[in-house]
């Protein structure tokens, strides 16, 4: 049996170019990780790791899970295409194999095997097969239907905003669209010529020979064929330039994350794995508030990803994040989507430190004796409420502290750090560890989110616990050391800040304090789905004006709870809402302070 046609050409050059794109892509890739990653990748490669990855890449790369949660329908769509796809190649196999035996097949002959078979004398395809392909070819084109209608009818599929895609994105789209449809028509025309086909296929084929009649159908036998053939092989070609190459490479990051594999602040070839795993699927887009709110739609992770990918990245887009972790949090690629932009501003930003903070040096205006230590952070500094609740609450558990900068101290680094400019940064936080470790502190507590991230990431404080106030709080609330006054008469809302709670995993223990004294009621979005004040020190593009707009958003929906008071546990968003909120606006200490027993 031969299994060549002219029409098969545009497909193997296709597949040619597309195989022989993605391997150079990954040698470089591979070629270019540091040791250490490597040696992480051969000590990961024999472990139950390597099973755990393969699990999860059935579930996220074929049946799209994380798409599932934010969006069914999405996420039956994105299904229906990667795993019926991935069907259809595997149960065409198995047909090829059940009429031919184990037998040398080239892959074109997999693929186009409805057009081979009848000219070598096979007539008769066994119902099963028959069936079974055209139920799968059925369920991608579902998921084709989908992709168009979404492309038209975003909103009425749950999203606000669709991608806005370059010129290789556009050419794999317009192919990938029109595989499938032709490959019906194809398969159809076949069985209308020659018979056979199942319920798809072999129906659509009766009807077109009663419409067209086999002059027509033979006419279009070839040139369809050859169609099929040609958006396959576009699509092949334009796919690893595309967004499309995240089919291939969102497979080997899932392994190399269960290797422990991570980017970090500065760029590193692992990274073009996160970068090339995003589909631009737009999921991103509608929980970005710099879009919903202020309207800008360029800057995005979707296309931060793409114009680092295409190397045409630039400040402007780098710089334009609250990195507030609304997006990372819906990515279902689970892409490190804040590091990255991090890393690429210290590419572009980094000043290579030229003892700027020499002044550092010798420099100690800290207080106190104590195995406790508190670091109050700038913030906390010019929210003097804040810094004096903590000093009662201390009082009132009987507390030894060391105050690390009660007076002025040095920056923990991390707005620094935020900025790109992680060598300015490092000499902060070289300053800052050798403080605590000079004063022989055992639990560092900090009422700063921003801090506390920092801190518990950068720092390397190993010995030393590093706590936020609010689970310092909580901590001597059941130890019986702190006693507050509970009335239901005293209702709060709770705003979560977007480095404690995304950024640190810290939602139960404000709830659990605020609790202790009154009652609680939750806004719309929180948890995980919080919103950001707005005032973030990662964006250094948006101005004051438009940091107010974003509170006030925030703000009105807190007030809408009907909480007499609004509660935050970051210094930061207190000073954020309170300027835009009618209600009292407090921090999570002060609400406990004045209500100690």
């Amino acid at each position: 049996m031969t299994f060549f046609a002219d029409f098969c050409i545009p497909f193997v050059v296709g597949a040619t170019v597309m195989f022989a794109a993605v391997v150079i892509k990954y040698a470089a890739w591979f070629h270019r990780l540091p040791k250490s990653d490597k040696l992480s990748i051969l000590k990961g490669l024999p472990t139950a790791k390597s099973i755990a990855a393969a699990w999860e890449a059935v579930r996220e790369s074929l049946l799209h899970r994380r798409i599932f949660r934010v969006n069914p329908v999405l996420g039956y769509m994105h299904m229906s295409l990667a795993f019926g796809w991935f069907l259809l190649i595997v149960v065409g196999w198995i047909e090829t194999v059940a009429y031919l035996g184990f037998r040398w097949v080239p892959l074109q002959g997999h693929v186009f095997f409805k057009y081979f078979a009848p000219l070598n004398g096979i007539w008769e395809h066994k119902p099963v097969f028959d069936f079974a392909m055209d139920l799968l070819l059925l369920f991608v084109l579902s998921g084709v239907a989908l992709a168009w209608f979404k492309r038209m009818k975003s909103r009425a599929m749950g999203m606000k905003r669709t991608t806005k895609h370059v010129l290789f994105d556009r050419i794999a789209l317009s192919a990938l669209w029109f595989v499938f449809p032709a490959r019906l028509v194809a398969e159809s025309v076949t069985c209308g010529i020659y018979g056979g086909g199942g319920f798809l296929t072999g129906g659509l084929g009766s009807l077109l020979d009663k419409a067209l009649g086999q002059e027509a159908l033979r006419a279009l036998y070839e040139p369809m064929w050859w169609f099929y053939s040609c958006a396959l092989g576009v699509f092949f070609i334009a796919m690893p330039f595309s967004r499309y190459m995240h089919i291939f490479t969102e497979i080997p990051l899932i392994f190399l994350r269960r290797y422990k594999l991570r980017p970090e602040s500065h760029e590193k070839s692992y990274d073009n794995f996160e970068v090339e795993a995003c589909s631009r699927c737009g999921i991103c887009i509608d929980p970005c508030q710099l879009q919903s709110v202020l309207g800008i739609n360029d800057v995005q992770s979707v296309y931060f990803l793409r114009d680092r990918r295409y190397n045409m990245l630039q400040q402007k887009i780098a710089n334009n994040c609250l990195m507030c972790g609304r997006c990372e949090q819906t990515c279902p690629v689970g892409i490190n989507l804040n590091t990255l932009r991090l890393n690429s501003r210290t590419t572009m930003r980094n000043i290579p430190n030229e003892g700027r903070y020499n002044y550092l040096r010798g420099l100690d205006r800290s207080e106190g004796e104590g195995r406790v230590g508190y670091f109050a952070g700038c913030m906390t500094l010019l929210t003097p409420n804040t810094l004096d609740a903590m000093r009662r609450i201390f009082d009132a558990a009987r507390e030894d502290v060391w105050w690390a900068d009660k007076d002025g101290g040095v920056c923990c680094g991390r707005p620094l750090k935020l900025s790109g400019e992680v060598d300015s940064a490092r000499k902060m936080i070289d300053y800052n560890k050798e403080l605590f470790r000079k004063h022989g502190i055992a639990t560092l507590v900090t009422s700063c989110p921003i801090c506390l991230r920092v801190f518990r990431e950068e720092y390397d404080l190993e010995g030393i616990e590093v706590l936020h106030h609010s689970e310092y709080i909580l901590r001597l609330m059941r130890q019986g050391r702190l006693r507050v006054g509970y009335s239901s008469e005293r209702t709060f809302t709770y705003h979560d800040p977007c480095e404690l709670g995304r950024g640190s995993g810290i939602y139960d223990e404000p709830r659990a304090v605020i609790e202790a004294v009154g009652v609680l009621a939750e806004p719309d979005h929180t948890r995980k789905d919080a919103l950001c004040c707005g005032s973030s020190v990662a964006n250094t593009v948006i101005n004051d004006a438009q940091q107010l707009t974003i509170a006030q958003g925030v703000a009105r929906e807190l007030d809408d709870t009907g909480a007499d008071t609004v509660v935050t546990s970051c210094p930061l968003c207190k000073k954020a809402i309170a300027r835009a909120s009618a209600k009292n606006v407090v921090d999570l200490s002060e609400i406990v302070a004045v209500n100690l027993k």
